[in-house]
């Protein structure tokens, strides 16, 4: 009997974890208000003034005069701590901040641009074309030369099309992997000298200014066409 007993309550707890597993009492979201169920709790002021620890009916009543709700920021602490806040515009605030942060953050990202060992003059300026403008965003470039046929005996016309490249952009970026055969192919990576948190940076200043100019130039070209549309002066007669 007392083994029937210990295998329901085992069942029981499984139970119990597996709906909390599926999400059904575990939240991010901290208890605000009646939601908090302890008899006591250190409380903290709308200002972060200490209060101190006081019964958890008085932080509620407090909590209703200042017309503000009661956020338990620490419930590990014996006794919990509580802070009396706006709890509503604290979490938009949350929210508007970890959306600036994602739109700040850097990622690496590695372009790739393929070439061949006797590519064109006018393809090779517009593939370096596209190196540089990668390399000016704070990206990697993933350099590869393809060859193909004969060309593989020949790897030497590869690996001086990749240090011509190199030198060609030197200014933007720098080897950061040195050439390196790989099959039929030839690899370098060329990494940028700027992080991509500069280059981020420098694209919305240089977009900002873009638009102020734009914005300048409107008046002045109203002010030149009403000038230019006004009658002219009548010559006075001698």
């Amino acid at each position: 009997m007392r083994l029937v007993s210990r295998n329901r309550r085992y069942v029981a707890v499984l139970q119990a974890v597996a709906w909390c597993y599926r999400g059904g009492s575990i939240s991010a979201e901290p208890r605000i208000n009646d939601r908090i169920r302890v008899p006591e709790v250190r409380l903290v002021g709308p200002s972060g003034e200490q209060v101190g620890i006081v019964p958890l009916a008085k932080a509620l009543e407090l909590a209703q005069e200042y017309d503000l709700d009661l956020v338990e920021v620490a419930a590990t602490a014996r006794p919990p701590v509580c802070k009396l806040m706006d709890y509503g515009k604290f979490k938009y605030e949350s929210a508007m901040k970890a959306r600036e942060a994602r739109k700040n953050q850097a990622h690496t990202v590695i372009k790739e641009m393929k070439l061949r060992p006797k590519i064109d003059p006018h393809d090779y300026d517009t593939k370096k074309g596209h190196v540089v403008r990668f390399l000016k965003q704070g990206d990697k470039v993933k350099i590869t030369i393809m060859f193909r046929g004969r060309e593989q005996s020949r790897p030497e016309l590869g690996f001086r099309l990749l240090q011509r490249l190199a030198s060609d952009v030197e200014e933007l970026g720098f080897i950061e992997s040195n050439p390196k055969q790989d099959g039929r192919n030839m690899i370098m990576v060329l990494g940028p000298h700027k992080k991509k948190t500069e280059a981020m940076a420098e694209a919305r200043e240089a977009q900002a200014a873009r638009k102020a100019g734009r914005q300048g130039s409107t008046p002045d070209a109203g002010a030149a066409e009403e000038q230019s549309e006004a009658p002219a002066d009548t010559p006075s007669e001698a």
